[in-house]
């Protein structure tokens, strides 16, 4: 059984003007997406700014967040790393909080070998009873999991569940669903190929739109389970422009800006990120407002 069907929110994480993370505006970020029908909360990932949380941080901000969902939507938390070691210990400190599943990114920087890849994903399953979702970013982290390698993990280590497919290579995620055979449970690491990765047998989505567009988000997931593929398409190209705004700088720095444009702050960024240049806000203005947003 999947962990989760439909939009999960790569949710972002407030931060004070200190720095500090912010609890109180992070139960409200929580409330919003539930509200807005998100079907699963993706917590410390790349939109979470992960890589700039301390081990402590990390692990109360999962624990934050599974304890203000309470059992109403799935949480999903960030446990990879560059360290098998520490995905390990992020792996079952993420369990001990009660998270019902884990993300795994890739080993960035590594640059680690397929086999590599297959030790790295079997030791940390093994570190724990979660269903764990797989997470292929190249563009992030140098790596790419191939199709093979993906199956293999799913068909032979019994917690390996799933994929977040981020490539952007389309013939790869077919090629991917081919070998499968149903074993993979497949996920949209891109919000503007929702339509075409559910088309291949996804189930939905890990998205940045869905910080602010829940509604939205899960409306197009929610149209292709219908059978409605033509509504589903349709919001899916409403969303296109949006989406690229999103992504006219570096995640989560235009997600955080729509954010305090929509009166829901989410705080400062933490170094090396930074403000998105002005004309870049102008942008993701006029496209939050072309989609109905701001």
């Amino acid at each position: 059984m999947a962990i989760f069907k439909g939009a999960g929110v790569a949710i972002c994480t407030p931060f004070k003007k200190d720095g500090a993370v912010d609890y109180e505006r992070f139960t409200e970020q929580i409330e919003y997406q539930i509200e807005g029908k998100t079907d699963a909360i993706i917590v410390c990932g790349t939109t979470g700014e992960s890589s700039c949380l301390s081990h402590e941080e990390h692990t109360k901000v999962v624990k934050h967040c599974v304890d203000v969902v309470n059992h109403r939507i799935p949480v999903i938390a960030g446990a990879g790393s560059n360290s098998t070691d520490e995905a390990v210990f992020r792996a079952q400190e993420a369990e001990k909080c009660g998270a019902d599943g884990l993300l795994l990114v890739t080993p960035y920087y590594n640059k680690a070998t397929q086999k590599g890849l297959i030790e790295h994903y079997r030791i940390v399953a093994e570190s724990t009873k979660l269903p764990i979702i797989l997470y292929n970013v190249p563009s992030r982290t140098g790596l790419n999991i191939a199709p093979e390698t993906a199956v293999y993990l799913c068909r032979n280590v019994e917690n390996i569940v799933g994929i977040k497919e981020a490539s952007g290579n389309i013939s790869q995620i077919a090629k991917l669903m081919s070998l499968a055979e149903g074993c993979v449970d497949l996920y949209s690491g891109n919000d503007d190929q929702i339509t075409p990765i559910m088309s291949l047998g996804g189930l939905g989505v890990i998205s940045v739109l869905s910080n602010i567009a829940p509604k939205q988000t899960h409306d197009i997931t929610e149209a292709y389970f219908a059978g409605d593929i033509q509504k589903c398409c349709a919001l899916q190209l409403k969303a296109l422009a949006l989406c690229s705004a999103l992504f006219c700088e570096v995640n989560p720095m235009p997600v955080k800006k729509a954010l305090e444009l929509q009166g829901r702050d989410s705080g400062v960024l933490r170094h090396p990120l930074c403000e998105i240049e002005p004309e870049h806000t102008e942008l993701l203005k006029k496209a939050m407002k072309e989609y109905g947003v701001l």
